[in-house]
């Protein structure tokens, strides 16, 4: 219970920091983020109705209710997992093939671009599960902000 709690405060805390590093440049890049990897099934606006959702056996999930679905509290630790992989979601692919390609997963090559804004976070080593977590990090921040009230 205490790891969960001091995780959850790490993410919220790393979360906020780089929303205020994004609003600084005016990029939102958690927003950014989600329109790369998530908009596709989930949409624009995080209620499940992007542009390829008609074509799927399963309807994706409306992201802007996760809070309401969890009594009122945003699942970060939860959204982490999903995103990351550690928790299965049969529509996202395996682990191995997710969705979204490889964009979160911390590989030691990276087989993609990598925008500069994250080895800036990746510190000196360019540790490229830092740039994962730093991504990772930037959606679930998006995600918070755009649930329903």
């Amino acid at each position: 219970m205490m790891r969960s709690a001091v995780e959850w405060l790490i993410i919220a805390g790393l979360a906020a920091g780089f929303a205020t590093a994004a609003k600084g440049e005016k990029v939102d890049i958690g927003k950014a983020e989600f329109q790369s990897s998530c908009a596709s099934c989930h949409g624009a606006d995080g209620r499940g109705n992007g542009p390829v959702s008609s074509q799927l056996k399963t309807r994706p999930s409306d992201l802007t209710m996760l809070s309401k679905n969890n009594n009122g509290v945003f699942p970060a630790n939860a959204a982490y997992e999903t995103i990351y992989g550690s928790k299965s979601v049969p529509a996202h692919g395996t682990r191995e093939m997710p969705i979204w390609g490889e964009r979160f997963n911390p590989i030691v090559n990276l087989p993609h671009a990598v925008d500069s804004y994250y080895w800036q976070k990746a510190g000196p080593q360019q540790n490229p599960e830092v740039v994962v977590r730093t991504r990772i990090l930037a959606v679930i921040d998006y995600l918070n902000r755009i649930q329903q009230k």
